[in-house]
């Protein structure tokens, strides 16, 4: 089977990782790929949001199965395009991408389908917000409607910061179109979690749970990122709440979806609060989640081009999911600035000092014209470890983070602690 993955992310990298160690596939392509991709797949200089460019490509190449990894793509409808060609998708198609898209879409989905989550209201009018200011009391929690590369959430402290919050996302737009729409929702507490799932039409399966950490700073402080490490699986879990979560929310879910003509295929990621009156949905994303992605697939001990094949199939009731013991712990490695302004280009070095059991999922990187790995994103590198507990993974991972340098590196030094807010 000749697969194309599409994307260039650390997300993308652990994909191509895993599915290279399948029998069934005997040429696995990346578009455009990274300079730690370069190892495990053939990468292809097109975008990820160039559909025409990637539908052009798969169809010469007779390519068995896309594979999408971003949410952007998603968005704009490459699976329904890609389908239209001949090509089998994982991935859901542009209908069911709204559940990312739109915060608002998804909220009113869970209200229409009672499934636990925050209150809300959403704006078009920046002065109507403005008179809202408070609505649930502070932290204020405000969020861009659209897409915003995981960065589109403000928890404003107080009015001051709400106001300040208000002006950048309908003043100065700064996350564009996202922005013309804002949801306002009542702060939730509790220690946060990750759920990804496998679905087709018929079925819903969650993978092991994993827990990220989206502040740049220890102690989660400073701006959210995309996320700054993981681990998996997540010690907020045990046999009762992944039981609440299965009944009160992901079986709903799955229900919703056929009640509302939504033939969602592909990874269902699912963002939860573990309140004290039990876990709540925080948002809806509609592929792999990065980094929980990264320490979900070292321990997945199933073929991944089986499951793809089967989600694609509606037969994903008769795959035997799989997984491994060991714990994995994921620490990323970030450009100086990031979440701001960074620069790119600075040269990586210490990736062949890492010890061999250890995989370094490429974020942002690329080949400068001397063949060296230099930077080129935000987030750069996650160094991710196995080991047969927790603390041994995070000890290992740490342990090699310190064997990597490039100009300006940032990490977070807690990933892997648990959590208590």
């Amino acid at each position: 089977m000749k697969i194309l993955v599409v994307g260039g992310g650390g997300r993308e990298h652990a994909i191509c990782w895993k599915l290279a160690q399948s029998e069934k596939v005997t040429k696995l392509y990346c578009a455009p790929g990274n300079a730690g991709i370069a190892d495990v797949a053939e990468c292809v200089n097109i975008k990820a949001e160039d559909i025409d460019g990637i539908c052009e490509f798969a169809v010469k190449e007779g390519i068995d199965m896309a594979v999408i990894g971003p949410e952007v793509p998603l968005a704009m409808g490459i699976t329904d395009t890609l389908s239209e060609k001949g090509i089998r998708v994982f991935g859901p198609n542009k209908k069911c991408a709204q559940l990312e898209a739109s915060k608002a879409f998804t909220k009113s989905f869970l209200m229409r389908h009672d499934i636990p989550t925050a209150k809300y209201t959403e704006y078009t009018d920046k002065q109507a917000l403005i008179d809202a200011i408070g609505i649930y009391g502070y932290p204020m929690v405000l969020k861009a409607d659209g897409l915003a590369a995981g960065k589109g959430v403000v928890l404003a402290q107080n009015a001051e910061e709400a106001a300040a919050a208000i002006e950048e996302m309908m003043g100065a737009r700064v996350f564009g179109d996202a922005g013309d729409k804002v949801v306002v929702e009542e702060c939730l507490h509790g220690v946060e979690a990750s759920m990804l799932c496998f679905v087709d039409e018929n079925t819903i399966v969650p993978m092991e749970p994993a827990q990220d950490y989206k502040r740049v700073f220890d102690n989660d402080e400073g701006p959210n990122t995309g996320g700054m490490g993981s681990y998996s699986p997540s010690l907020v879990f045990d046999e009762a709440l992944s039981k609440r979560v299965m009944d009160e929310i992901l079986l709903p879910t799955l229900k919703g979806f056929q009640e509302d003509g939504l033939d969602f295929k592909g990874v269902l990621f699912v963002g939860l609060m573990i309140s004290d009156e039990g876990p709540k949905v925080i948002e809806f994303n509609n592929r792999f989640g990065d980094p929980e992605t990264q320490s979900v697939l070292m321990r997945l001990d199933t073929d991944l081009a089986e499951i793809f094949d089967a989600v694609i199939d509606n037969r994903l009731a008769e795959i035997d999911i799989k997984w491994k013991e060991e714990r994995a712990v994921c620490v990323g490695m970030a450009s100086g600035g990031y979440p701001g302004s960074y620069e790119k280009g600075k040269v990586i070095t210490g990736l062949g000092d890492v010890d061999d059991d250890i995989v370094v999922f490429h974020a942002g990187t690329a080949f400068n014209e001397k063949g060296e790995v230099v930077t080129n994103g935000g987030r750069v590198l996650g160094v991710t470890a196995t080991g047969a507990t927790h603390d041994e993974a995070r000890a290992k991972a740490f342990a090699n983070v310190a064997k990597i340098s490039f100009e300006g590196a940032h990490y977070r030094n807690d990933i892997g602690i648990v959590r208590k807010n």
